[in-house]
């Protein structure tokens, strides 16, 4: 039964500093990753958490660091891509000494699950808030989804192709998402495609293509969709998002929210 948990939209800054000067970010992480630790035995076997993008808020070498210090406490390897809040040069210098990162080019990997495969791609355009998939983004998938014949694929990106309703976001999502979704839509096994970005847990279908945005483990994004709404962040609980590959008759990935913190119970029914 293999799983990963996703993980997004962290936003670190540096130590004793807020994200937008009201997120205590660095808290929020940590308090997921001790609740990720203390969920573990009973989750069964979990291999690893994805980090679907802004890892830290201005993409500095200060805030990878902090980043890498508080997730050194996770119980679970972890691979990374990265967001519109990362940056290419800094986030490879961080962690160049890892299994995932590639010396040079887009961040993006795959990584195999057994009855599925994981595909992390490189939407972050520098200094840009939409995303764009470079053309050696586009080769990488179309060499991949290939060679994997009729195998179930999920695709990670920070960005998300399907809109969310809060304009604002909608407007920086990733811009050249419908020529992936068309390569996508193509493939003959099933396809999945998690982000981030958006700060929200939201799920819809474009075409037989299940798409799924991760709420952050700070803060949210503020679902106000009135036509003067200011883009905002809102400090609604922070959560996780658990991704298991169920076997039997109507085997597939089942995906679970994991919120932050420690609960009442359990008892028994």
């Amino acid at each position: 039964m293999p799983a990963f948990i996703q993980i997004s939209d962290t936003h670190i800054v540096a130590k004793g500093q807020l994200a937008c000067g009201h997120s205590d970010t660095a808290t929020a992480l940590a308090n997921a990753v001790a609740s990720i630790n203390a969920r573990l035995p009973a989750l069964g076997s979990v291999d690893c958490a994805i980090l679907t993008g802004d890892l830290t808020d201005h993409g500095t070498a200060e805030e990878y660091d902090h980043f890498l210090e508080i997730m050194s406490a996770l119980e679970l390897p972890w691979l990374a891509i990265p967001g519109n809040h990362d940056r290419h040069a800094e986030m490879r210098s961080a962690f160049i000494g890892t299994d995932w990162m590639p010396e040079s080019g887009p961040i993006q990997w795959q990584r195999d699950f057994g009855p599925f495969v994981v595909i992390g791609l490189d939407t972050l355009l520098d200094g840009a808030h939409h995303g764009m998939l470079s053309d050696e983004g586009f080769a990488f998938v179309d060499r991949t989804l290939t060679a994997l014949g009729e195998r179930p694929v999920i695709v990670a990106t920070h960005h998300p192709w399907m809109f969310s309703g809060i304009s604002a976001m909608d407007a920086d999502n990733l811009r050249n998402g419908a020529a992936l979704m068309n390569r996508l839509q193509a493939h003959p096994g099933p396809v999945r495609m998690i982000s981030g970005h958006v700060h929200r847990a939201m799920t819809t279908h474009i075409g037989k293509v299940i798409c799924q945005i991760a709420p952050s483990t700070a803060h949210a994004v503020h679902r106000d969709v009135q036509p003067e709404a200011v883009n905002s962040l809102i400090l609604e609980p922070g959560a996780v998002m658990l991704h298991t590959w169920l076997e039997g008759p109507r085997s597939g990935l089942v995906s679970d929210i994991l919120p932050i913190g420690t609960f009442a119970g359990p008892w028994p029914f």
